[in-house]
């Protein structure tokens, strides 16, 4: 249906959804494009990385126009509070430390853009943020890859098609 999108552009956009990101976009070009991971990591991490300094610097205006909307308030008032009830000691106690380890692990409503809240929730530093979630993205990505790359020689997955 839609054969006249590069590949590289599923890749690059497919790693920007949230939850989604590279550490799940790396694996799909693996195993559906039949790309080598290390082609598909440079646009992976690019993709997941570009929204990250906006929700950092901006996610403010947008929670601001939302909480006018009882609907929209109640969903950021569930989102915050998971967020900080799984983040709170770690991002206490560890700060950066913390926050990479939140973003390194491939779990569900782990991930940047979960990283990029944290850090606005808990107001740290954007620079140090940025970096932080780049190289937990980094982690994360890897991880996959590895795991990846095992189940596949496990199951007999040919890599080179």
């Amino acid at each position: 249906m839609l054969e006249f999108v590069p590949t590289w552009f599923w890749i690059f956009f497919t790693s920007m959804i949230p939850w989604w990101e590279s550490r799940y976009a790396i694996p799909m070009s693996m195993l559906y494009f039949n790309w080598e991971w290390w082609q598909a990591l440079p646009i992976a991490v690019l993709g997941n990385m570009l929204p990250i300094p906006f929700i950092i610097l901006f996610f403010h205006y947008f929670e601001k126009y939302l909480r006018n909307f009882k609907f929209w308030a109640n969903i950021l008032d569930w989102l915050f509070a998971k967020t900080r009830k799984r983040a709170n000691r770690k991002i206490k106690r560890y700060e950066y430390l913390g926050l990479v380890m939140f973003v390194a692990v491939p779990l569900p409503f782990t991930g940047a853009w979960t990283g990029a809240l944290i850090a606005y929730l808990f107001d740290l530093d954007f620079k140090k943020s940025l970096l932080t979630i780049f190289i937990g993205v980094l982690i994360a990505a890897f991880i996959m890859i590895l795991v990846t790359i095992a189940f596949g020689n496990i199951f007999g997955y040919n890599f080179n098609n």
